[in-house]
């Protein structure tokens, strides 16, 4: 009995005490359960696959703790054929973790193509001093290419030819023992466009004012593009060797602005200068080099390059080059870099003195050649190791970048607003306006508000004072509106950034010329009134008979002009037979657009070929009725 009990035991346990043999569902039925199985889907990590950029299948496999025969498998089964070495794109991953069963992330902090995302903090102990990046702002023709030529000249003593800065952009000088680098951006056009993508390019700004000027327009906007990018700022009180200078005017007009004199409680160095004369400019020098050494800028040159495109060009015997600001590492002949949507191997470089060099440190401008295309001013650039890598991360951010383009907002300019108007979608002219003074957007707001033209609505979104930015091409994109720049410029970057919004940008320096063209525009959107005007009459002569296109007349124009283009009445017996259109205009064999009075021709009507000799071809054009003024 007790050995029967035993062997009972042994059954039970055989059975399924511990997960073997067959197993009751909730149902009460019998089913085989494979215990073995069912203890490896236990065991197997629900580990994520956190995804970088040109992940390979054994780093899938480490990275979710399954063996690489695991992931091959899954992607077989996918159609994907993959060895433990092949590259895995994002969407393949994606799948793949579906399949797996686990979350799907992406290692922000490792794509690549989103490198201007990604910052890299060193360490302390591996930072060491670099030289500050100085950028000059400041009014037209208060003296800032002066004082840039000025600087430029005080390193010619060394018999140095400094003439290529102006294609470079960029050059640097040293003083003590010590350099500056100073970024050379007529209009800043540079710095604009670094500081609308949030790169802080420049550690220090000069701000240039003309003692005898006082503060302008483009001052208080190379103010505000200073204060954005939250760096120091030094002001150079230019042309005080002037009868009618008055630098403390120009201290008063600045603190109210903001930027208060360190001698009078404040925290920002002026400097009295005379950039024609060089007076003080040692001095400016000294400054900078002074707050330098306060903010203590520093960088780690030990490892890859990034920093920044001042400025790039396409050159006919180069090919594309590109003025490269390094920020921090070192950048090398050789190295391959990812730069905005593009990529190079460096080919060669070049330092502001068109001297070919083999590195750039921290705060060196360097010219490169190597590019596969053209990059923007502003683009960040990064070293990557491998040149299949820099090709991919290329190629995701120039599809990324036109898909973009393709589903941004499509904004009318003022010539397409007509045809819009026709198709009654709108009938509301929106304008921004940009003067050069406060008193002239007054008054050019006042006068369009002025235009009256029933039916069409005209609403001025935004009147400032400065030249046109990329925050107004911005605003006019959301707005569909048309930007009027009267007595301003628009810089070229911002240009192009305009044009690839799709933004119409209108130039004026004469107030009466912008309300004529903006009056104009207004009356065009409304529906507009045709009518037929007769331009001529023809003779015709002579008939010729063509089997595959029909019959031809030869006819002398008797009044007017024929145009191609033009509608047609055959008159016989002073009778209208026939009202079409003309398919062919010739004079002799050549196709002619007009024929006018005293001259022959051949016509071809249109769908008819009855005519006869003696018929009088009548000629109509359909012209927009003009508003009787």
């Amino acid at each position: 009995m007790q050995k029967n009990n035993k062997s009972q035991r042994g059954s039970n346990k055989n059975q399924g005490n511990y997960g073997y043999g067959n197993k009751k569902n909730s149902q009460g039925q019998m089913k085989n359960y494979n215990y073995a199985k069912a203890k490896s889907e236990i065991q197997k990590p629900k580990l994520p696959l956190v995804y970088s950029e040109s992940m390979s299948v054994s780093d899938i496999a480490e990275v979710t703790k399954r063996s690489v025969a695991e992931i091959i498998k899954t992607l077989i089964s996918l159609g994907i054929m993959a060895n433990q070495t092949q590259s895995i794109d994002r969407d393949t991953a994606e799948l793949l973790a579906g399949e797996l069963g686990i979350e799907f992330k992406i290692d922000e902090s490792k794509d690549f193509t989103n490198f201007e995302k990604i910052e890299i903090i060193d360490k302390e102990e591996d930072l060491v001093p670099r030289p500050p990046v100085v950028t000059i702002m400041g009014h037209v023709d208060h003296g800032k290419t002066t004082l840039l030529d000025t600087i430029r000249n005080s390193r010619l003593v060394q018999s140095e030819y400094g003439g290529i800065t102006q294609a470079i952009g960029a050059y640097s000088i040293e003083r003590n023992g010590k350099k500056i680098t100073f970024i050379d951006t007529p209009g800043h056009a540079a710095f604009t466009e670094m500081r609308a993508r949030g790169a802080k390019i420049t550690d220090i700004v000069v701000l240039v004012v003309a003692a005898d000027d006082g503060v302008m327009p483009q001052t208080r906007e190379a103010i505000d593009h200073a204060k954005a990018s939250k760096c120091p700022i030094i002001v150079a009180v230019n042309k005080c060797d002037r009868a009618n200078a008055n630098p403390d005017r120009a201290k008063q007009e600045l603190a109210e602005l903001g930027l208060l004199p360190e001698e009078w409680g404040g925290n920002v160095p002026y400097v009295n200068i005379s950039a024609l004369r060089g007076t003080n400019v040692p001095l400016l020098l000294d400054t900078i080099q002074l707050v330098a050494e306060v903010e203590e800028y520093k960088a780690n040159p030990n490892r890859d390059a990034t920093g920044y495109v001042i400025e790039s060009k396409l050159d006919k015997t180069k090919g594309p080059t590109a003025t490269l600001l390094v920020k921090s590492g070192t950048l090398n002949v050789g190295d391959i870099i990812v730069c905005g949507n593009t990529w190079a191997k460096i080919r060669n470089m070049y330092n502001d003195l068109s001297k070919q060099v083999r590195q750039a440190f921290p705060s060196d401008a360097v010219s490169i050649t190597g590019l596969v295309e053209v990059p923007q001013a502003g683009d960040k650039f990064m070293t990557i190791k491998e040149e299949r890598r820099a090709r991919m991360i290329s190629e995701i951010r120039t599809l990324r970048s036109k898909t973009q383009s393709q589903t941004s907002t499509k904004v009318m300019t003022l010539d397409e607003l007509f045809e819009k108007a026709k198709e009654n979608e709108s009938q509301t002219l929106n304008i921004m306006i940009k003067a050069d003074t406060s008193g002239s957007a007054e008054a050019m707001k006042g006068s369009l508000e002025k235009i009256n033209v029933e039916g069409i609505t005209l609403n001025i979104i935004r009147s400032s004072v400065g030249p046109v930015t990329e925050t107004d091409v911005l605003l006019a994109q959301a707005s569909q509106a048309v930007i009027i720049a009267f007595n301003v410029i628009a810089l070229q970057n911002v240009k192009d950034f305009a044009k690839s919004k799709g933004i119409d940008i209108r130039s004026y320096n004469i107030i009466y010329k912008l309300l004529e063209d903006i009056e104009a525009a207004m009356k065009g959107m409304l529906t507009p009134v045709y009518e037929d005007r007769v331009c001529g009459q023809a003779e015709v002569r002579e008939i010729y008979k063509a089997s595959k296109i029909g019959t031809i007349a030869g006819s002398f124009v008797t009044d007017g002009f024929v145009r191609r283009n033009a509608s047609v009445d055959v008159i016989r017996d002073g009778i209208v037979i026939y009202h079409g259109k003309i398919a062919s205009l010739k004079r002799f064999k050549d196709d002619a657009k007009e024929v006018k009075q005293g001259f022959d021709c051949g016509i071809l009507i249109e769908n008819f070929n009855d005519v006869k000799i003696g018929d009088i071809l009548q000629f109509s054009i359909t012209e927009e009725v003009k508003d009787e003024e």
